[in-house]
């Protein structure tokens, strides 16, 4: 019987990883699949409430590194998953994404001689002041074997000299999460138990360093978003960072005089789905809620210069914004009078990619 171990640390990685365990329950007969947590990000409520959307198994492995800078957390995980590679002996570790948790367990996995196995390789931003960038692109230069999103990844990798043989084309395991939980999510009716109408209101979700941890450019936005608040409602789940600082910089009284500008806390993934799908578009700087987005045909304006997921912009829905007032206010205002633009699914994210994850995977194993 062989053991494979999949990493997940930060929400992103859940919906990557959930599907893939299912798939992998497929061949129980012949490999161990378990998922370890490092609990990079990690409020008990949270956590609990996304397994429990995803029916995805208990950790076997829960490491409580949620605290400290990059250097410390990206320490404590290494520190932990080394007892771990050392007790269990896994045949592959399974890495998911580009936080902290995803190195931090590659390079041990490395370290210790074993096969590493990236899902959402590839991908570039060539942004290197994003943590998350640099994560990436160490992450795949240590993988043994890389799951590729899009194509843009195939180019990234094969420009980087990653060996063609051990590089697939899988498509999107976030995909194959929506896909389960859509039916779910349809009769959730998150905006009905808000008293939201349906495409009356925008979702804004903002957490990025460089949008939020400047006073002067987190007030900028914030009053671009005030002023849509008297055409469409906002509705804003707010993230821990963005949080703490709204207090912190004093700018809660910006928003106390909006016209319907609601803050509310962050939402399990069935419910955040469930109000993503009445929404009239999406405001952002995440990564997943791009592709998210783009699978449900929804208007997606993302507060950034660059992507790493470039295809949500050249086949859907997603347009890359400049986060300055007038870029802002210039998209929503064409968002708001001028006719849509219709998304086109990426290839292969058809809810199958987990599968072929696995496929690829159960020959070398």
């Amino acid at each position: 019987m062989k053991t494979v171990l999949s990493v997940v640390g930060a929400r992103p990685n859940y919906m990557k990883v959930a599907p893939v365990h299912k798939a992998f329950e497929l061949y129980s007969d012949r490999i161990q699949h378990a998922i370890v947590h490092t609990g990079q990000h990690y409020s008990a409520a949270m956590s609990d409430v996304f397994f429990a959307d995803l029916q995805m198994p208990q950790p076997i492995e829960f490491f409580e590194a949620s605290s400290g800078t990059h250097a410390e957390q990206t320490g404590k995980i290494m520190v932990r998953f080394e007892q771990v590679c050392l007790e269990r002996k896994p045949d592959l570790v399974l890495v998911a994404g580009d936080v902290n948790s995803t190195i931090a367990c590659a390079l041990t996995a490395a370290k210790c001689g074993i096969p590493v196995g990236h899902i959402e390789a590839g991908l570039r931003s060539f942004d290197r002041e994003m943590p998350e960038e640099i994560n990436r692109v160490a992450t795949d230069s240590i993988s043994t074997y890389a799951f590729v999103t899009e194509r843009s990844g195939l180019a990234n990798l094969s420009r980087e000299g990653f060996p063609v043989e051990r590089t697939f084309f899988v498509g999107n395991t976030m995909i194959d999460s929506l896909h389960f939980a859509l039916p779910t999510a349809r009769s959730a009716k998150q905006s009905a138990s808000m008293g939201l109408a349906p495409r009356n209101y925008a979702v804004v979700t903002l957490h990025r360093p460089s949008n939020v941890d400047d006073p002067a450019q987190l007030r900028r936005l914030l009053e671009v978003l005030v002023s849509l608040s008297r055409r469409r409602t906002v509705v804003m789940p707010l993230h821990p960072r963005t949080r703490k600082n709204l207090r912190e910089f004093g700018l809660d009284s910006i928003i106390s005089g909006a016209h319907d500008f609601r803050l509310i806390d962050p939402l399990g993934y069935i419910r955040f789905l469930s109000l993503l799908l009445d929404a009239d578009f999406v405001l952002t700087d995440s990564g997943g809620i791009q592709e998210e987005t783009t699978a449900l045909d929804i208007p997606c304006l993302t507060l950034r210069t660059t992507t790493e997921r470039p295809v949500t912009c050249e086949l859907g829905s997603n347009q890359l914004i400049r986060p300055e007032p007038d870029p802002l206010r210039e998209a929503l205002e064409n968002l708001l009078e001028k006719p849509r633009k219709k998304a086109t699914m990426p290839p292969l994210w058809d809810g199958q990619a987990a599968h072929r994850v696995v496929d690829a995977l159960i020959s070398v194993v």
